[in-house]
């Protein structure tokens, strides 16, 4: 089954109370059960619900997985990874990070034990020497965000067999339309499906996508213990958003080439940071790892002071400026003092968040509206 279809009918199974097309939101927390011990396949909500187990096969489906899991949010998702690990054990991960990642690695986990090593991936020989006996995953965000830096999955995965460690990837930004981690040797992929999978910026879930049977189960055995799953409602919500994902997708990338060409023929930007320009470093790692070049944009300009960064942002009237991304509307962001506060000034700065930077979730509206928007603001 092509992408195309599995969006609409992947790991679908026909209902058969009255013939729904869509899987009905089973506004339940429990089922009746005909004995003690025996029921239909459920007994209680946070364990399974349908609705959202029709999530999980959809996602799992597209990403070429076996297992799916929906939580709550994508932090509640990367919290379940992490409590696969033991106090003393080591995860190396990208030094270009979402926020909220590091800080549930760094305030939260850290005082539980697990240590976390922040490096730049991109250089492979560098990750070699950071693995030790203790080193228990890799995690990585590719693009990262907000700097759309790029790593080798494929290269990664092969180094994490050697030495027999996870390979966790998170896939928000790319999505399962860009990219398979699965299917370059990732072990787990993680999506904040707030984001593009659900599209539309009406719900907060999260997810994960394995191969291993028995690393499902004991992923499985954390998402019940500790409870942190997604309700009906959002699941629909969710599949719902998931069936157009290949086309908004199309949309989102071509969007944002067209405002990548604005902004590098406008004399007050500076640096652009997006994949599909040639003089990205990572530019032909992305022609090769990725479908296209995805919706998120990132840009300074060469004023280089938060004073212009708002002065811009405020004038926006088709953007709006808030947190998140990959709905169907397209929003601006400030990383520094948003998404990416509880970075360190110091550390933040050296991965290339400065003040300056805004980043872009370019949406599927009139990439000509959108334009104008920008050039009226940057003017």
């Amino acid at each position: 089954m092509k992408f195309n279809t599995k969006v609409i009918h992947g790991g679908q199974i026909k209902e058969k109370g009255y013939g729904a097309v869509m899987p009905p939101i089973y506004q339940t927390s429990t089922y009746a059960q005909t004995k003690p011990g025996e029921h239909q396949g459920y007994e209680y909500s946070r364990t399974h619900n349908p609705t959202r187990t029709a999530l999980e096969n959809s996602i799992a489906s597209i990403e070429n997985g076996k297992h799916g899991l929906a939580f709550s949010s994508g932090l509640a998702a990367i919290d379940a990874v992490l409590k696969l690990f033991e106090p003393g054990d080591e995860i190396i991960s990208t030094n270009d990070l979402y926020g909220g990642s590091y800080r549930l690695f760094d305030k939260v986990f850290k005082k539980f034990g697990l240590n976390f090593i922040f490096s730049d991936l991109q250089d492979i020989n560098q990750i070699s020497k950071l693995i030790s006996d203790k080193t228990k995953m890799i995690w990585v965000e590719t693009p990262t965000n907000p700097m759309m830096n790029l790593i080798d999955i494929k290269s990664i995965a092969e180094l994490s067999k050697q030495h027999k460690i996870l390979l966790s990837v998170d896939n928000t930004f790319a999505t399962p339309f860009l990219q398979k981690p699965l299917d370059l040797g990732a072990d787990i992929v993680m999506h904040s499906a707030t984001k593009y999978l659900a599209g539309h910026s009406d719900v907060i879930l999260g997810a994960l996508v394995v191969k291993d049977s028995e690393l499902a189960d004991k992923l499985y055995f954390l998402q019940n213990s500790t409870g942190a799953t997604c309700g009906p409602m959002d699941s629909f919500l969710t599949l719902r958003g998931i069936k157009t994902l290949h086309v908004r997708m199309e949309r989102h990338c071509l969007n944002a080439k067209k405002i990548v060409e604005f902004l590098s023929n406008h004399e007050r930007v500076d640096k652009i940071y997006w994949p599909g320009i040639e003089s990205h470093p990572n530019h032909q790692l992305a022609k090769s790892q990725m479908k296209d070049f995805g919706g998120m944009v990132s840009f300074t300009t060469k004023d280089g002071d938060f004073k212009s960064v708002q002065e811009i942002t405020s004038k926006l009237k088709v953007f709006t400026l808030a947190e998140s991304l990959g709905g169907v509307e397209s929003l601006a962001n400030h990383p520094a003092s948003m998404t990416h506060a509880s970075i360190p000034r110091d550390l933040r700065e050296k991965t290339g968040v400065v003040d300056s930077l805004i980043r872009l979730s370019v949406g599927i509206e009139d990439h000509e509206d959108l334009i104008n928007d920008l050039k009226q603001a940057i003017n």
